[in-house]
């Protein structure tokens, strides 16, 4: 485990903590005025590999040769200039933090970080850190790389250290909110793996297995991929399964949720594509529902299946933002035929899955 010190007076800022891998929603925004949760759990933090946050250049200024070189294939709004490396806390998981007052740029709700770093070492008034806790944006705090030192602790062995802890660990993310609608974790993770499975699929029409997955991923990729033959077959692989049929296209694999690697099939010519671990769990498996006892004067040994499980309030769409990420960073996105897919998903206020 570690814990994060200011690098200029070794003031300890952090409680004890487990790297884990960055989420894909964590630079999801979402509508105006709605509040989202805390983006890590209590107890992790995540380390951004690219840059992030002030200043920024827009696509027109950096070019495509530059933005090549940064690692960005396809047109972007704009690119950050400052150091790559951010991590990402819970903000109950700081310790010895003041707010720089001059710092706190927001709208409506909180903090959006847009002046750089607005948290100080309350020890010797070094910036360390920018909160972002306003409406559309997922609340956290990011330690600037250069500003914090890593120092090793002891603590416990995180369950998921190994792959097959996958199989028996917690049962993954809930697709569904209590009231029905769909979870903004899951339309961010699912974009992210679209990508990759757009990019497996080499332009063909790519064939979904019914349940979530199809829920997921099927009106997504019949909205951006041709229709016909021949086609290629999205199946799931990982940890806990059985071996992936050798016919299958295209395998839906998980993400460490430590280290982010995807899990490498034992064999075969299939191509794979990443999705997320808590999501990735719950499409493998989905598990049982609970059932109760019945009361009321039932007979005994009778079961009742009351509540009723959740239905969405919607079709499923990614998260067009993300996808487009995702897609900006894979270098196949230089392909005539995927940049036209990344084109009209791009177009201002297209909705590339029609429908309520």
């Amino acid at each position: 485990m570690t814990v994060f010190a200011c690098a200029g007076c070794d003031a300890v800022l952090s409680a004890p903590l487990t790297e884990v891998a960055l989420p894909d929603h964590a630079h999801q925004k979402w509508g105006n005025g709605v509040m989202l949760p805390v983006l890590m759990e209590s107890g992790t933090y995540a380390v951004d590999p690219e840059p992030s946050g002030p200043p920024w250049r827009p696509w027109h200024e950096v070019g495509e040769a530059e933005a090549a070189s940064r690692g960005v294939f396809a047109p972007v709004y704009g690119l950050s200039y400052a150091a790559p490396g951010e991590i990402v806390v819970a903000p109950g998981d700081t310790r010895g933090t003041v707010l720089i007052p001059e710092r706190c740029e927001g709208y409506c709700c909180g903090l959006t970080g847009a002046d750089g770093p607005n948290l100080a070492c309350e020890r010797c008034g070094r910036p360390v850190a920018t909160r972002i806790d306003d409406c559309s944006l997922w609340q956290a705090v990011w330690f600037t790389p250069d500003a914090v030192r890593r120092l090793p602790v002891d603590g416990p062995v995180p369950w998921a250290s190994g792959w097959e802890a996958l199989a028996r660990g917690p049962q993954g993310v809930p697709p569904l909110s209590r009231s029905g609608a769909w979870s903004r974790e899951w339309e961010a993770a699912v974009g992210a793996a679209l990508a990759h499975v757009l990019v497996a699929s080499e332009g063909a029409p790519v064939v979904v297995p019914d349940g979530l997955v199809a829920d997921t991923f099927r009106r997504a990729l019949d909205a951006l991929l041709p229709q016909g033959a021949p086609v290629k077959t999205l199946a799931l692989a990982g940890p806990g399964l059985p071996a992936p049929d050798p016919a299958a296209g295209i395998l839906l694999v998980p993400r460490h949720p430590l280290t982010g690697e995807a899990w490498r099939p034992p064999s075969g010519t299939s191509r794979t594509a990443p999705l997320a671990a808590g999501m990735w769990t719950r499409l493998a498996f989905p598990g049982e529902r609970p059932w109760q006892p019945a009361a009321g004067g039932l007979p005994d040994g009778v079961l009742r299946d009351d509540p009723l499980p959740l239905l969405p309030d919607r079709f499923f769409e990614p998260d067009d933002r993300v996808l487009l990420d995702t897609l900006a960073r894979l270098p196949a996105v230089r392909q005539p035929w995927l940049r036209a897919v990344h084109d009209r998903v791009n177009r201002p206020y297209a909705r590339f899955i029609q429908g309520v």
